[in-house]
């Protein structure tokens, strides 16, 4: 480092897990069912929650970058409301960093949830996340957060700045390879999606 590089300073950021807030945080964005238009198999199940929906967000992130440059870590909180659409349970767009070998930490802080994980290559992998359990999530995997609970999933993220995110993966693919539903006796389990036309870059 260049002697006349001034060092950040450190930075102490609180979580609030009931309330799903993030103090020190630099950036909040909210996603609202409006905004997940063909994110949901299930259009006539989608169409008549857009219609009772009572426009709050359905998930929303807040994160902090305290410093920038190369070997900047930004970390976030996300929340996720509860829910389901037909079968399939409440999810995030999900994402690919647009570095891909870049890696990412998810650490469970509330509720119940499935980090859904698909390599490039055609893996699958439902990760649970729950209080206390640690997500890593490998460079090369597009992933997903799904709320399979009750309460609001609440996860604490990081990840190197410089990795990105490319949210138009999944879409152009048709959706991710499983989709994660109800099995029907109140849990989850995955099935394949018929939509899906395999991950291009």
């Amino acid at each position: 480092m260049c002697a006349a590089a001034r060092v950040a300073e450190p930075a102490s950021l609180q979580v609030d897990p009931l309330n799903g807030l993030f103090s020190g945080r630099s950036e909040r964005y909210e996603k609202h069912l409006a905004d997940l238009g063909g994110l949901y198999r299930d259009t006539a199940a989608f169409d008549a929650a857009l219609a009772a929906h009572d426009g709050e967000p359905v998930y929303w992130v807040e994160s902090s970058t305290p410093e920038e440059g190369r070997g900047a870590l930004t970390i976030g909180l996300s929340v996720l409301q509860p829910g389901r659409i037909g079968d399939e349970f409440a999810m995030t767009r999900g994402h690919l960093h647009a570095q891909a070998e870049f890696a990412e930490l998810y650490y469970g802080i509330a509720g119940s949830g499935v980090m859904l994980l698909e390599s490039v290559a055609g893996e699958s992998r439902a990760v649970p996340i729950t209080p206390g359990v640690a997500v890593h999530v490998p460079g090369g995997w597009v992933h997903r957060s799904v709320n399979v609970g009750a309460d609001k999933l609440v996860t604490l993220f990081a990840y190197a700045t410089e990795a990105g995110q490319d949210y138009g993966i999944i879409e152009r693919a048709g959706g991710m390879q499983q989709l994660v539903v109800t099995d029907g006796d109140g849990g989850w389990t995955t099935r394949p999606n018929p939509d899906h036309g395999g991950y291009v870059a």
